[in-house]
């Protein structure tokens, strides 16, 4: 038998608005996401004992594969389906780690997406949904990885109807740990950083079909309020984003999750691949993807 394949499309949060922290510690976001055309690709042989084998550019970046959320959502998964044929995964690692674009997460959700399928369980199941909360925050909205709005702490979902929109992604290749970034936050259990009038505010999405020059007026009117700790923690994300605004064509620039990752929207697709080019020439160091979000 062949084995399955899943890809595993990179997350932007193209706004980003932390609304407080919970008693509990979680943090409750409001968020806009998009996925990205660059992907890690996961195969999958089902039959014997459950392992994980890492190859590509970014394979030494992975860590320990017993700990790896591919490794720990299929254990999820194996708790709540009795009888789940396990077997072999195999990861072709492109996505930079501890990035801001959930590259780790949309590996588990391409997992969890290959179990379904070698285990004849439905794309809605509750199961899959139960396995990706309890295994990682960003793994529920990787599982369909189409754009949404995303709240609470990344478990309330609901689709928008997002035009393709040529990008430009850059990580200096430096791992940003998320829980720094929430640490310089400097939230306590239980503070709000918003009051309740504004998260009552309704918002008036853009209209179905809508053009991307439409959601750009929209995106502009957000923020990303991770950016400005994360700054603090890895300076070098203001370069970034310098480099980033001062391309031409360039219609909004922004960072990422909690970064190291940042974006920019162009307006068409050749702007976005001739920044792409020139930004790689000038920072051979840097990894650069010239895209489209959607």
């Amino acid at each position: 038998m062949q084995p399955l394949i899943e890809t595993a499309r990179a997350k932007v949060n193209l706004t980003l608005r932390v609304l407080g922290r919970r008693p509990d510690g979680y943090h409750d976001i409001d968020s806009v996401v998009a996925f990205a055309d660059c992907v890690d690709t996961l195969a999958f042989a089902p039959g014997g004992d459950l392992s994980l084998t890492t190859t590509g550019p970014g394979a030494d970046a992975c860590g320990d594969s017993g700990d790896n959320l591919i490794i720990r959502a299929t254990r999820a998964l194996a708790e709540c389906v009795p009888g789940l044929t396990l077997g072999r995964f195999s990861l072709d690692k492109h996505l930079p780690v501890a990035a801001g674009i959930g590259g780790g997460s949309a590996d588990a959700a391409a997992a969890l997406r290959l179990l379904a399928t070698a285990n004849g369980i439905v794309a809605d199941d509750e199961r899959l949904s139960e396995a990706a909360r309890v295994t990682g925050a960003d793994i529920p909205v990787c599982l369909a990885s189409r754009a949404c709005s995303m709240q609470g702490i990344g478990d309330e979902l609901a689709a928008l109807d997002l035009p393709e929109l040529p990008c430009v992604m850059i990580n200096p290749r430096v791992a940003v740990a998320t829980k720094d970034v929430f640490a310089e936050l400097g939230l306590k259990k239980g503070q709000f950083r918003v009051g309740i009038s504004e998260v009552l505010e309704a918002v008036t999405w853009p209209k179905v079909g809508a053009s991307a020059d439409v959601w750009l007026d929209f995106l502009k009117g957000g923020a990303n309020d991770l950016e400005a700790p994360a700054l603090r923690v890895e300076p070098i994300i203001g370069d970034v984003l310098t480099v980033l605004r001062e391309t031409d064509g360039v219609r909004l620039a922004r960072m990422s999750g909690s970064g190291a990752t940042c974006f920019a929207i162009y307006g068409n697709a050749d702007d976005a691949k001739s920044a792409g080019q020139a930004i790689a020439q000038a920072h051979p160091g840097w990894w650069v993807h010239a895209g489209v979000l959607s």
